[in-house]
């Protein structure tokens, strides 16, 4: 039997569940090891400070890890540096780092779009700043309306539309601000013992901004496990243009013709096991929004009475309500072994 390493939290959970018992808990770790069995795998649950790097115990192992979205990223940056020293070691980790860098940091995950998916100035443009003074110095080349996005925030929270130079000014000072007291006062003064020393900047937090896509009414929320791919609409906020935490849900199974199609393109070029995105539709066109391979919320699958599944080339919708771990299983044995696994009867 192949064994399977899945690293758990300081809490002792793994993955994130929207219907998770206790709250917040993530999934359901013996469900899991149930569905990993039926396909010839043996898991086995590890927690992040238990991983030592003097032997290469994990060399060469799959390995899954969860991840998490903490106040601040404390405990984020954490599990980077464990992971990160994992994949140095040579474990086959599910999703690669890059992919949890990307977690909660915009920035890294416009990186990643620029890198692996936009080609000849397709689909949303984006540019990243890590200070004001740098955005002030980009200004010539900006064209409005343009999508302001702070690097960590979830439900549409640091995000706002910037319609011209002097609100993009006053809104970049705003969410870039780095206030330290005792440091600004001695950095203050170092102009006056260091002849030319140039201050540093007193906002460094890190932001981006992006095209505004006009004319959208809603996006559509797309999660991919292996072949299943669950989709929500999701509509705009009343007098705005963000859809994301706007309450205004429905399953639809009428989608937009070759959504399913841009979906699948995306997932084959980002080769995860599974994989979150949000999804515009404008003019006949669509646009990536934003994408997550791991700790992505799941509501979408849980709640849903149907996905779709590629056939003979066609897209069919399959009914019927879905066990989270069962399907995040079949998508990782999917991935690893590269053949099917429906029904998780492997």
């Amino acid at each position: 039997m192949v064994r399977i390493y899945l690293l758990t939290d300081y809490k002792g959970n793994f993955g994130s569940k929207y219907t998770a018992t206790p709250y917040r808990s993530g999934m359901d770790r013996q469900l899991l090891k149930k569905y990993f069995s039926a396909c010839g795998y043996d898991v086995e649950y590890c927690t992040f400070t238990n991983i030592d790097f003097r032997n290469d115990k994990l060399s060469g192992q799959y390995v899954l890890y969860t991840a998490t979205e903490d106040e601040n990223l404390y405990y984020k940056g954490y599990i980077e540096d464990v992971v990160l020293g994992l994949e140095l070691s040579g474990a086959n980790l599910l999703p690669r780092f890059q992919f949890l860098r990307a977690l909660g940091n915009k920035v890294f995950m416009e990186i990643l779009r620029d890198q692996i998916l936009i080609s000849n100035n397709e689909d949303i443009q984006s540019h990243h700043f890590g200070t004001f003074e740098e955005i002030k110095q980009h200004m010539p080349k900006v064209q409005f309306p343009v999508v302001m996005k702070t690097a960590h925030g979830a439900m549409s929270s640091g995000v706002s539309l910037v319609k011209n130079e002097r609100h993009l000014l006053k809104q970049a000072r705003k969410i870039s601000k780095t206030p330290s007291i005792l440091h600004d006062i001695k950095d203050l003064l170092r102009p006056i013992k260091h002849h030319g020393y140039i201050k540093e900047s007193k906002n460094r937090r890190k932001f981006i901004i992006q095209t505004f896509i006009p004319d959208m009414l809603n996006d559509w929320k797309i999660l991919i496990f292996g072949q299943k791919y669950y989709i929500l609409y999701r509509g705009v906020r009343d007098n705005d243009f963000r859809a994301s935490g706007s309450g205004k849900f429905v399953f639809k199974k009428k989608i937009p013709e070759g959504i399913l199609d841009y979906a699948e393109k995306i997932f084959k070029k980002l080769k995860v096991p599974n994989l979150s995105i949000d999804v515009g539709h404008s003019n006949g066109n669509f646009y990536l929004i934003e994408f997550q391979a791991i700790c992505f919320g799941t509501t979408t699958v849980e709640k849903s009475s149907f996905y779709f599944q590629k056939e003979s080339g066609n897209w069919s919708v399959h009914e019927g309500k879905t066990v989270l771990e069962e399907v995040y299983a079949e998508s990782i044995v999917e991935y690893i072994s590269g053949t099917s696994c429906n029904g998780i009867a492997c």
